[in-house]
């Protein structure tokens, strides 16, 4: 799975604490104001009802029509003899039970609450009579709810904005030291981070900055001085090479051989050495790797063992040269100390974004200790009793490391190791429309 950049968890983080602030001032608001100020106002509607009802009775018949309007006006209120059966209040409303309660008190019995025409409706017995109060929702504050959201929705959005922008202030220096570091290969052609930013990030960004100096000059003094070296041995193993050509016949040509295969392997760790202090990048070009792991197996009495979930049309986007450099020593460690039975796997991991194709190079050998793997990686670092260089897995290393690939060595199941070389959803592209491939290419069953 992966993992979420700083910037995600952060706004992650600050949404939820704003949700929270929003739902704890919510609570704490409908208890300690909306509620009180819903129960003040069912206690004074009642109160208003059955003041009204008293003096309604009260009033002689001439006079309740202008009383009736006066309430209209100025309460909106309506007072009615004309009793009708409307339907009971929906029990959604927001101070049904506070005003029904109010109202029972007041009246020293049950009422019920009506709905019709868009208001609400309450039925009053006062003695011979029997009156219908009718008032508008809108007379209830049941705005208070709603504006208490839309006050706390605003300052939990002022918070969370605030916070996205500091926040991203602060990430965005990272994300470009991230970047950086991911990218950073100590070769040529680094610049310099700007250093600008709050305290703790300018101080991060130059030591970044002059550590990335020092590796760089380190890395180029090394380099100069590996193809210095290679260079000038150069001349003297020519001239031994001429020597030994020279050497009369009369020399034992057991003795000669032994010289020319010293000299071989001499060549090659001069080679090699070269190689490593060049570190000269490649572009990218379109390689079908059925047909390269084809070439490249038949100078190493290798099989390439392709599974069935995996098209042998498939092609990937890499440094060509680079690839075949990393497959060939992979496979000519495979040849020295493997033991022969060497085998070639393509699976493919994933979907999606995390789909890659992995190419193992597995051989029979005694395996590598787990606690050697990162070490052989290393410059001139050989196992045991090995020959040869020392300098191909750094090679590969070196070349996975400069275009973005993955390269682990692992256990073989049955024994021997695993050389794994992992290219990424990047590196990928879509299978071309064709025949498959035929040759020394086997189906794992």
């Amino acid at each position: 799975m992966t993992s979420l950049s700083l910037l995600t968890r952060t706004n992650l983080l600050l949404g939820l604490g704003s949700l929270l602030i929003v739902v704890v001032t919510l609570v704490a608001l409908v208890e300690m104001v909306v509620r009180p100020i819903g129960e003040r106002w069912a206690r004074d509607q009642a109160a208003l009802i059955e003041l009204t009802a008293k003096t309604w009775v009260e009033l002689p018949p001439v006079a309740r029509p202008f009383f009736e309007l006066e309430l209209a006006a100025n309460h909106a209120i309506i007072v009615t003899e004309d009793v009708r059966m409307l339907d009971p209040l929906a029990p959604d409303f927001t101070y049904a039970d506070l005003l029904q309660t109010a109202l029972s008190e007041r009246l020293n019995r049950p009422v019920t609450l009506m709905e019709g025409e868009e208001m609400i409706w309450v039925t009053v017995n006062m003695g011979d009579h029997q009156l219908q109060f009718g008032f508008d929702e809108s007379s209830i504050d049941a705005n208070v709810m709603l504006a208490v959201l839309v006050i706390v929705a605003l300052m939990a959005g002022i918070v969370f904005l605030t916070s996205f922008v500091l926040v991203r202030r602060i990430a965005r220096p990272l994300v470009q030291v991230s970047e950086a570091v991911s990218d950073f290969r100590g070769r040529g052609g680094f610049e310099p981070l700007p250093e600008k930013g709050p305290r703790e990030l300018l101080r991060l960004v130059r030591s970044f900055n002059i550590m990335a100096a020092e590796v760089s000059e380190l890395l180029s003094s090394r380099d100069a001085l590996l193809a210095g070296i290679s260079h000038d041995l150069r001349t003297p193993l020519t001239r031994m090479r001429l020597a030994l050509e020279l050497l009369p016949d009369s020399v034992d040509s057991e003795v000669k051989q032994r010289f020319e295969r010293n000299m071989a392997r001499m060549d090659e760790l001069l080679g090699d050495a070269l190689l490593l202090a060049r570190g000269i990048r490649e572009d990218a070009s379109r390689i079908d790797v059925c047909e390269t792991l084809e070439g490249i197996v038949q100078d190493f009495d290798a099989r390439v063992v392709w599974p069935d979930d995996i098209d042998m049309r498939l092609q990937v986007r890499v440094a060509r040269a680079a690839f075949r450099r990393v497959l060939q020593n992979l496979l000519e460690n495979a040849r020295r100390h493997g033991g022969g039975g060497t085998e070639v796997l393509v699976r493919q991991r994933g979907s999606g974004e995390a789909r890659s194709v992995e190419i193992h190079v597995q051989d029979r050998g005694p395996g590598i200790p787990s606690q050697d793997r990162s070490r052989v990686f290393m410059p001139f670092v050989r196992l045991g009793d090995s020959w040869g260089s020392g300098l191909g897995l750094s090679i590969v290393r070196q070349l996975c490391d400069m275009y973005g690939w993955e390269v682990a060595l692992l256990d073989r199941q049955g024994g021997g190791t695993d050389a794994c070389i992992r290219l990424g959803r990047n590196n990928l592209i879509q299978i071309d429309t064709g025949e498959t491939h035929s040759g020394n290419t086997e189906s794992a069953q």
